[in-house]
């Protein structure tokens, strides 16, 4: 019966901790999340890929004559645009229903809560891995020679992993309480998808617009994007972004710790 328990009667950090370092658990249901959506399918999820990159290879020729811009220089952009919005987008709507997906196993009450986050994660993480390679194919012919610089993407992403934890415990929380909040992320995320530099190119925008720059989701698409095309993104990027992981981290912190063990009831 007290292992039964044993979740109710965990810490916050012992909770987090216990969930981050089972990675065989969590890295196994969400391999498994991949296989069961796509069975019976011939391709699997390289139909992401073939769906993305149909995507990218039309609407590039087009937004670069709508723009005026160069479509060697244009095309890795949006490239890397829709591939990290599309990393954003799933990643932040799948965080809602972390929970809620997985009631099965946590009114079992043995699973640490957190777990469930990097199961999310993980599945996204996947996903993620079919798409980016279509970048590979973009930078060979836009002619992108890659420096030392391409390393920074490496601490950005770090970063953004930190952040997709905080936003998934957050998030997973609050929507498994009220579940109307779905529906309100992800009109959000629609929104902001237009408001950040996806489709189009920051110097665009005229000077009283530029502070839609400054959206947590901009820099960070700033942050990831930028090294890859050979460049290095502006300090402020990363200030703004360092200083909105202490946020995230610290709000969803206390959620977790005063909420946490009120999920399985909620479900």
């Amino acid at each position: 019966m007290s292992e039964a328990h044993s979740n109710l009667h965990r810490s916050a950090w012992s909770d987090w901790w216990e969930g981050s370092r089972r990675t065989d658990i969590w890295w196994t249901l969400a391999w498994f999340d991949i296989v069961l959506r796509y069975r019976r399918s011939m391709l699997g999820p390289l139909w992401l890929t073939l769906s993305m990159g149909a995507m990218i290879g039309g609407m590039g020729p087009l937004y670069s004559s709508l723009f005026g811009t160069e479509l060697s220089r244009f095309f890795p952009h949006l490239a890397l645009g829709i591939i990290f919005w599309s990393f954003f987008s799933s990643m932040v709507t799948d965080a809602c229903n972390a929970f809620i997906g997985s009631s099965n196993y946590l009114k079992q009450g043995y699973f640490p809560i957190s777990l469930f986050v990097w199961r999310s994660m993980a599945r996204n993480l996947i996903q993620f891995a079919h798409q980016i390679v279509l970048y590979v194919p973009v930078a060979l012919w836009a002619g992108i020679s890659l420096s030392w610089s391409a390393l920074l993407f490496i601490p950005a992403f770090l970063l953004l992993l930190i952040n997709a934890q905080a936003l998934g415990l957050a998030l997973g929380l609050i929507c498994t309480r009220f579940r109307d909040v779905t529906q309100i992320v992800t009109s959000v995320m629609q929104m902001l998808m237009f408001l950040t530099p996806v489709f189009w190119l920051p110097e665009s925008l005229p000077g009283r617009a530029q502070y839609i720059l400054y959206n947590p989701l901009a820099q960070m698409l700033e942050l990831l994007r930028v090294p890859l095309m050979g460049g290095v993104a502006d300090s402020h990027n990363w200030w703004g972004i360092l200083g909105w992981t202490v946020v995230s981290v610290v709000v969803s912190g206390l959620l977790f710790a005063k909420y946490r063990r009120r999920v399985v009831y909620w479900l």
